[in-house]
C-alpha cells in the first residue's frame, strides 16, 4: 500500500523556502568587539581564528567592519589598562569601554550594547568583591550586595557614553534591580537591559577568558554561575529578573543549553538572546581545520538551532562570516 501522507512533496526546490518554519538574518545578529586599552595594534586571539582585540583608536573601523556584512548591532568588551581589587576601571570616565563607545556612537549608527561586570577589571578575576583570604579559601564566593553598587556604577557609566542597552553578566544576585534603578534615577531609563538571566558555569567559556584577560587567579565561578544540571534554577533565574525590570533574557551558552532557551520562549514574551560563546566557535573551528566539518555549514545549522529553540537574537563570533548568506 502507497502511503498517503508523503511529507517530501515539501521538500522540493521552489516550495521548500516556502514552507520553512525558521528564518535566520544577519539583523538577529549581535557580534562581539574587543576593545584593549594596553594594545596599539590589533592583536589576534589565538583561541578564537578570525578575531582580535583592537586599541581604542581602531574601534569605530573595526565596529564599521561589522556594519558592512549587514550586521547592526556589537557587543562591547573592554580589556582595560590597568586591574585592582575592586575593578575601578570598569565606571571610569576615561575607562576603555567608555571611551571605545564613546567614539562608535558618535561616529557610526551600530547600536551598541556593554557588558558590564567587572571580571576584565579586578586582580583577581572575579565578577565582583571578594574577602581579603578569599584565594585561600576553596569555598569562594563574592560579595554579592556590596558588588551591586559597583555595577550599577558601570552600567550608568556606559550609558552616559552612549550606550544604546547594557547587559549585565555577573551572576549576582539583585543586579538587574540595582542597574535598573541606577539607570532611572540617573535619568537613563531609556535604555534597556539585556541580562545574563539564565547564567551556566560552563566549561565552554575557555577562548573568551583568553580574549578578555578575564580568567580568575584563583578559585572557580561556581558559587555564583549556575550548575549546569540545573534547568529549573534557570526559570527561576529569569523569572527574577523579569520582576526586576529585565527587558531582553538571555540564556548563556547556546548550544548545549537550548532546552532553556526554548523554556524561556515559551513562559515569557520577552525578547529571548542567546550567547553562542567562545568554545562553541572555537570547537567548529578546530573540527573544521582537520577537514572533519564544512565550517560555514556547521556554523549556519549552529544559529538556525538557537533560532528554532526560540531565540530572538544570538550573540555570536560567527556573525560577520555568516552575515552575507544570511541577507
Amino acid at each position: 500500500m502507497n502511503p498517503t501522507r508523503r511529507p517530501r512533496r515539501l521538500r522540493a526546490d521552489g516550495v521548500r523556502s516556502l514552507v520553512r518554519e525558521t528564518d535566520l538574518s544577519a539583523s538577529d545578529l549581535v557580534a562581539p568587539v574587543f576593545v584593549d586599552a594596553t594594545a596599539d595594534e590589533r592583536v589576534p586571539i589565538e583561541s578564537m581564528p578570525g578575531h582580535e582585540r583592537v586599541p581604542v583608536a581602531e574601534a569605530v573601523p573595526r565596529v564599521e567592519e561589522v556594519l558592512d556584512t549587514g550586521v547592526e548591532a556589537v557587543m562591547v568588551f573592554g580589556i582595560p589598562e590597568s586591574k585592582d581589587e575592586r575593578g575601578t576601571r570598569a565606571w571610569a570616565e576615561d575607562g576603555v569601554v567608555q571611551a571605545a563607545v564613546r567614539d562608535i556612537a558618535a561616529e557610526t549608527d551600530a547600536y551598541v550594547v556593554t557588558d558590564v561586570c567587572l571580571c576584565e577589571y579586578t586582580e583577581h578575576g572575579h565578577c565582583g568583591l571578594i574577602e581579603d583570604e578569599a584565594a585561600d579559601d576553596p569555598t569562594l564566593t563574592v560579595r554579592n550586595d556590596e558588588t551591586l553598587d559597583l555595577l550599577a556604577k558601570t552600567a550608568v557609566s556606559h550609558a552616559e557614553a552612549g550606550a544604546d542597552m547594557v547587559a549585565p553578566s555577573a551572576a549576582m544576585d539583585g543586579m538587574v534591580g540595582a542597574i535598573r534603578t541606577a539607570l532611572d534615577d540617573a535619568d537613563y531609563d531609556e535604555v534597556p537591559i539585556m541580562s545574563y538571566a539564565a547564567k551556566f558555569a560552563s566549561a565552554f567559556y575557555g577562548p573568551f577568558r583568553d580574549a578578555a584577560d578575564g580568567a580568575p587567579v584563583f578559585g572557580d565561578r561556581r558559587h555564583y554561575q549556575m550548575d549546569p544540571a540545573n534547568g529549573r534554577e534557570a526559570m527561576r533565574e529569569v523569572a527574577l529578573d523579569v520582576k526586576e525590570g529585565a527587558d531582553v533574557l538571555m540564556v548563556k551558552p547556546a548550544l548545549p543549553y537550548l532546552d532553556v532557551v526554548s523554556a524561556v520562549r515559551r513562559e515569557y514574551d520577552h525578547p529571548v538572546a542567546a550567547y553562542n560563546v567562545s568554545g562553541e566557535y572555537a570547537m567548529l573551528h578546530a573540527a573544521a581545520e582537520q577537514g572533519w566539518l564544512d565550517l560555514e555549514e556547521v556554523a549556519f545549522e549552529s544559529l538556525l538551532s538557537i533560532k528554532r529553540a526560540g531565540a530572538d537574537l544570538i550573540l555570536t563570533y560567527f556573525a560577520e562570516d555568516l552575515a552575507s548568506r544570511l541577507d
